[in-house]
């Protein structure tokens, strides 16, 4: 099943094959299976794929602000985790995790900040599109 993106007033039609996230989840769940058995490696080798791509997901969603924020927050979020996770293989994971820290606070306040400022005015123009569409139908 094929998604389609189209920038229209506030209307998210995903031209990102299905195929793609879901392989995305995937990906992500080998990268932290490979972490929790201690397979460094493995985990390590793991990084690249997934975040790659998350930052393919990202840009491929930059059209819509809603789906830009929330990508641009999961990118952070395995970035964080992957510092994690190098730094309990290498031992340093006390030093590391304050990087980790930052990358999963600046996601979250993206995130707060969304829902403060855009969230209500998106939410009020998909509404609209609703109502628009079931008059058409």
């Amino acid at each position: 099943m094929e998604q389609k993106i189209e920038k229209n007033e506030g209307v998210y039609i995903s031209h990102m094959p299905r195929w793609i996230e879901n392989g995305h989840i995937f990906l992500w769940l080998i990268k932290d299976t490979c972490w929790a058995l201690g397979w460094k490696i493995a985990g390590t080798f793991m990084i690249l794929p997934t975040i790659s791509v998350a930052l393919y997901i990202l840009w491929r969603s930059r059209g819509h602000r809603v789906e830009l924020f929330h990508n641009t927050a999961i990118c952070l979020w395995i970035s964080a985790n992957s510092i994690w996770m190098v730094g309990e293989f290498l031992e340093k994971d006390a030093e590391c995790k304050q990087y980790s820290i930052v990358l999963f606070v600046i996601g979250i306040v993206m995130l707060v900040s969304y829902y403060i400022f855009f969230f209500k005015k998106d939410r009020q123009i998909e509404r609209e599109q609703e109502i628009r569409l079931n008059k058409v139908l």
